[in-house]
């Protein structure tokens, strides 16, 4: 049954309670909401899933785009950086196609489009994953009947074509004579604002992500206990909440504590932030110094990773690595982990010890 009622601003609300269903939309006429509430009743009593007004407006995959930012940001959930550029990429290449012509061979086409542009397999994996969440969205929030079947179908032929697929294992670890060549070059960079070379020290010392060491704040460092927190560290399940106190250990070459004190000493408490930098202009200076260089191919990344590997290569077990890396998937950790085969030799003098 409808219940229409008259707002004191002139529009009409209209309330549709039938079969255990309720739904609830705003109009400016009431003839708009009589209509839209006869709809609703008809899909209700057809078994169809109730439409509200945006949903049944939806016309074409860019209609669903907006429903789904739309909600998230009634429900105050943040669109992060790398999922608002692929958001606005599918808008872009695919918003202007109806519904129905959002089918298996147009989304195929659209993966070669993309291979050809230089996506490689992961990333093309991530653009079907988003347009497989946008179309769920849209069916189980607001009742839009569209099935994901084609995108199923589109990734098994992409992969069949070795289109779509896990990304290659990285593996580059920097040696010590490009970490100290580098260390180096910024520290004797003078018009260089930026330790980098401290920065560089640290991110080894305590395989921490480069957004993670500049945004730690003094207050989260404890000297008597030598432990660190880190606020919000990455987690593909929970965007926050996600704060862990990490040991900061000596065991790498670099002793992080140590660097800490250097980084007050130097640049002082003038800002809450440790390394009160930003995090791309530091990753543009890494760049700019590999080329200068000539270290190719590496990434400042890759220090995680060569210190998640110092770890094990000191000795510590994999869940004592993940106390200080922050990964609660151990099958990831063992993906980030390259030893050299010379460290087993290490390692069996320190056991024979």
């Amino acid at each position: 049954m409808a219940t229409f009622t008259k707002l004191n601003s002139g529009s009409w609300r209209v309330q549709v309670r039938r079969k255990g269903k309720y739904v609830n939309e705003t109009f400016l006429r009431r003839k708009d909401a009589e209509e839209w509430a006869l709809d609703v009743e008809r899909r209700v009593d057809r078994g169809d899933p109730a439409l509200t007004r945006s949903s049944r407006e939806a016309r074409t995959f860019g209609d669903l785009i907006n429903l789904h930012r739309d909600d998230l940001k009634e429900v105050r959930k943040p669109i992060g950086r790398s999922k608002a550029a692929s958001l606005n990429l599918l808008q872009k290449r695919l918003g202007r196609l109806r519904l129905p012509e959002l089918d298996r061979a147009r989304l195929i086409q659209f993966g070669k489009e993309r291979a050809r542009e230089g996506a490689g397999p992961v990333t093309l994996g991530i653009d079907l994953g988003y347009i497989k969440t946008i179309l769920s969205h849209a069916a189980a929030v607001h009742g839009v009947t569209i099935s994901t079947e084609p995108v199923a179908l589109a990734r098994v032929a992409l992969a069949r074509l070795s289109l779509v697929g896990k990304g290659t294992e990285r593996d580059r670890r920097p040696t010590q004579d490009e970490l100290d060549r580098l260390v180096a070059g910024f520290e004797a960079n003078h018009l260089q604002q930026i330790p980098v070379g401290r920065i560089i020290r640290f991110a080894v010392a305590t395989a921490m992500r480069l957004d993670e060491i500049c945004r730690v704040e003094w207050s989260d460092f404890d000297p008597h206990k030598r432990t660190l927190l880190i606020r919000d560290r990455k987690d593909p399940r929970r965007k926050s909440g996600n704060s862990q106190r990490i040991p900061l250990l000596d065991v790498s070459g670099y002793d992080a504590v140590a660097i800490i004190e250097e980084q007050r000493s130097l640049a002082g408490k003038t800002s809450s932030r440790v390394f009160p930098y930003n995090g791309r202009s530091v990753g543009t200076a890494f760049r700019r110094q590999c080329r200068a260089l000539n270290i190719d191919d590496l990434h400042f990344h890759d220090l995680r990773h060569e210190g998640t590997s110092r770890l094990f290569e000191a000795g510590f077990p994999i869940e004592q690595v993940s106390l200080v890396t922050g990964h609660k998937d151990w099958k990831m950790l063992r993906r980030y982990t390259h030893l050299k085969p010379e460290s087993l030799h290490e390692a069996r003098a320190r056991h024979a010890a």
